[in-house]
């Protein structure tokens, strides 16, 4: 924004925007122009295209229009932390603004535009103490329980500052400013959510179940969960909204995992498949008991392997019980659970589930875990290609993927485990009395 004449145009200020180069100098040479990061487009230029767009909106410390309805808590300095709406300054129907369920199918360029015109005003917290922090808050928490879009007017202390960042760490995301005042139209709640707000003996696991049963958007779930609408009056608090979204996801597919283990297994093995913003998922599910593993694949210039030169991949795993620690990949581990968790119980059946995902350089921003949930998700609303054995299982999904069968299946515990007992089985079918094996096998899994 050196341009002084262009910057006049725009009634635009250079404090408005940081940017935060990669660490890597890259991104000095390259001025998005040349690749060198190794993706396809480059995410300052998609960002910044919408920042800009949005800057003659973003003029005033007066900001009003229509929240879809959508409040944002942060982390940074937890317990004291930063919360407030996210306010897009137009006038419209905004409900798709923040409603992930409604995305899939969208470009990387229609959801930064979603994200990047929502303003996000800011008010310091203690996630234990919001009862003691005044009317913005209690007005925040209005606004996250409504139904439909509320009309709001945000007076800010400044002027929205936006921060466009390289280092891909964070989701798209407009500017933000510390708030001055906050007054809230009409908000009309969902009656689901607002009878499991005024029930202060409800636990806030049993709140979230109740919800989800009565078909309420995981969306939205999530959003009330993040200000601490849920639960015993004594332990409510503010969550941050990342965590609130995999809390949320974890305890729904946690309660379908113990639904599934009930179930007869499935017959037959399966491969489900999902593509999306240049993200390839293969959902392999196997003749056995309940057990649950997520890898995925980054090629150099994705996301989170934004400068390598090879292939990383990641990878969690469960067994029959569950798990007890948090999944080192995290949030995209429990969103994945959750949707293949909520097709066995549709289907009434159990399996091993395995989750394999490469993700491609043509996916040049997180865009969140919602992407993983509603890729997966997509996954199990088509009809499953399905073979007699394991190998022709994975035989096909090897020629779904670029990455050779070997380096997944050396990857991942559960493959690991199944093909040995594939090879023990039919050793045993060979020299004869493979009778008690089978019983072994049975108790093991």
């Amino acid at each position: 924004m050196k341009d002084s004449g262009v910057a006049a145009d725009l009634n635009y200020n250079e404090s408005q925007v940081v940017v935060k180069a990669s660490r890597s100098g890259l991104c000095v040479v390259c001025k998005g122009s040349r690749f060198l990061c190794g993706k396809t487009r480059c995410p300052i230029v998609v960002r910044a295209n919408y920042f800009l767009k949005s800057i003659p909106l973003m003029q005033s410390e007066d900001i009003a229009g229509a929240s879809p309805p959508s409040v944002f808590v942060g982390r940074i300095g937890y317990p004291y932390v930063y919360a407030g709406p996210l306010v897009p300054p137009v006038q419209e129907d905004t409900s798709l603004y923040d409603l992930p369920e409604f995305w899939f199918g969208k470009s990387i360029d229609e959801i930064v535009g979603f994200r990047s015109m929502l303003i996000r005003g800011k008010h310091r917290v203690h996630v234990q103490k919001f009862h003691e922090a005044g009317k913005i808050i209690e007005r925040t928490r209005e606004l996250a329980l409504a139904v439909k879009p509320v009309d709001v007017e945000l007076l800010l202390k400044k002027r929205p500052r936006g921060f466009i960042v390289l280092d891909d760490e964070v989701q798209p995301f407009g500017p933000s400013a510390p708030i001055r005042d906050l007054r809230v139209g009409n908000a009309r709640w969902d009656h689901q959510i607002e009878k499991a707000y005024y029930d202060t003996d409800l636990r806030a696991a049993e709140a979230v179940l109740e919800l989800y049963q009565k078909g309420v958007l995981v969306t939205k779930i999530q959003r009330a969960f993040s200000v601490g609408a849920f639960g015993l009056e004594r332990n409510r608090r503010f969550v941050p909204t990342r965590w609130s979204i995999t809390a949320v996801d974890s305890i729904i597919s946690k309660a379908l995992m113990d639904k599934v283990k009930t179930f007869p297994e499935i017959s037959e093995y399966r491969v489900y498949e999902s593509h999306y913003l240049d993200n390839i998922f293969e959902v392999l599910m196997i003749p056995g008991k309940w057990s649950y593993e997520s890898i995925e694949a980054w090629y150099p210039g994705t996301v989170w392997n934004p400068h390598g030169r090879n292939i990383v991949m990641y990878s969690d795993w469960e067994g029959y019980e569950g798990r007890t620690t948090y999944a080192e990949i995290g949030g995209c581990y429990y969103a994945a659970r959750l949707a293949v968790c909520e097709q066995l119980v549709k289907e009434q059946r159990q399996a091993t589930v395995i989750v394999l995902r490469e993700a491609h350089p043509g996916y040049i921003m997180p865009v969140g875990v919602w992407q993983v949930r509603e890729n997966v998700r997509n996954a199990m609303r088509q009809k499953p290609y399905t073979f007699k054995t394991l190998e022709e299982a994975l035989q096909f999904i090897a020629s779904r993927f670029q990455i050779p069968i070997r380096q997944w299946i050396m990857r991942s515990e559960l493959l690991k485990n199944a093909l040995f007992q594939k090879r023990i089985t039919n050793y045993l079918e060979r020299v004869g009395g493979n009778e008690g094996f089978r019983d072994a096998v049975s108790c093991r899994r």
